[in-house]
């Protein structure tokens, strides 16, 4: 079953102006079935496959001239092929690639070198709210959802997400971090991730991260650009305007995906999560991410923001758009009370600026609260 992804109509679209698409995100999140599905008349090549990578290593102008339409997948197995691809291009403007890959790091640095001007980049990440909704597997209950996470194989393959997740973790140890950094010691980066995934919806504080894992602040620093680029985490930055107010400075972390970061806790089942301390750390995380995949998967280049003073005054998600402020404050809660508002309303105060607001809450029925939306989990974006 081939599940319909926001972002194909984009790529193309944007293939009828550039000749070459590049299409990143994280392992297992559709990069693969989303290419061969819209473009099925393209030649599709692997370099995970290690008589392919031979190939395009060994003779890269025959290996790119097998066809006029192809698609490369995890291009940043053999990086030295984008010049190739840049003096091909530049001779025949009739050509056609598309280039997957799942480590931003290495793919953005080559193609900056490259091919800078010739190509459109896109990031898919696992599906989001409205994809598993139009397949018929969003889950009806919120926690459940929070476990079972978004990655596709989970949904077609009808898999357990706790093993999945292990294995999928296990997997991106071996593999990704492996290729990106000499870990001397794979047992202390294996406990940085847990910690990692305790901190997630947190300001970052990377000293105390470097005590409890017995490394360096900057081995902390390096092995946190290595979740970055390879799409596990992401960080917020604080939102800066001149109020008048000391405000933190530091970015928070977030996950991409709260069924890695309940797997990385260990909690098996919803009754785990439902008494687990960070339940509202984990439901801030799965709402924050839900709007950065959305933003993502509909090409809007929107900024996300935190904003939180140095008194605890704070706003979850800060976002600027068609001239207005976005303020979100994410609840765990199934209550509404007008209390839930107060850092919005404070926030407005300071601004002097009309803001659209909202409390986006573990419930199921929508309210308005003066000019401010009482939104359930799953209604974000309807």
């Amino acid at each position: 079953m081939i599940i319909k992804r926001d972002l194909g109509p984009i790529l193309q679209k944007y293939l009828k102006k550039y000749a070459i698409i590049l299409l990143t995100g994280p392992r297992q999140s559709g990069k693969t079935t989303l290419v061969q599905s819209l473009f099925p008349d393209f030649l599709y090549t692997n370099l995970e496959s290690l008589d392919v990578r031979l190939m395009a290593q060994e003779d890269p102008r025959g290996f790119l001239a097998q066809g006029k339409q192809m698609v490369i997948d995890e291009v940043q197995k053999v990086p030295e092929l984008l010049s190739y691809l840049q003096t091909l291009i530049d001779a025949n403007k009739h050509l056609k690639f598309i280039l997957t890959g799942s480590q931003n790091l290495l793919l953005l640095s080559k193609i900056k070198q490259s091919l800078a001007g010739r190509v459109a980049l896109f990031r898919l990440f696992p599906f989001d709210l409205n994809e598993l909704e139009q397949a018929g597997w969003r889950k009806k209950k919120l926690l459940e959802q929070m476990l079972w996470g978004f990655y596709p194989p989970i949904y077609s393959q009808k898999l357990k997400p706790y093993k999945w997740y292990l294995d999928y973790i296990a997997t991106y140890l071996e593999r990704d971090v492996r290729e990106l950094v000499n870990i001397r010691n794979m047992r202390d980066f294996s406990r940085f991730l847990k910690l990692t995934a305790g901190r997630t919806g947190q300001i970052l504080n990377l000293s105390s991260l470097a005590v409890e894992v017995g490394v360096s602040v900057n081995t902390i620093k390096q092995w946190l650009s290595i979740l970055e680029a390879s799409y596990i985490i992401f960080f917020l930055r604080p939102y800066y305007r001149n109020f008048n107010k000391r405000i933190i400075k530091s970015p928070k972390l977030y996950f991409y995906d709260t069924g890695i970061v309940t797997a990385l806790l260990g909690i098996k089942n919803v009754a785990e999560l439902t008494n687990h301390p960070l339940k509202g750390s984990i439901f801030e995380t799965f709402i924050i991410a839900e709007i950065k995949k959305w933003f993502t998967h509909h090409d809007r280049n929107i900024s996300l923001y935190f904003w939180q003073e140095q008194n605890r005054r704070e706003i979850d998600l800060l976002y600027e758009d068609g001239g207005k402020i976005h303020a979100y404050e994410i609840k765990s809660t199934h209550t509404f009370s007008p209390k839930l508002f107060s850092n919005i309303e404070y926030f407005e105060s300071l601004s002097r600026k009309k803001i659209v607001g909202q409390v986006i809450f573990a419930g199921d029925k929508e309210l308005k609260f003066k000019h401010y939306a009482f939104v359930p989990w799953n209604r974000i974006f309807n």
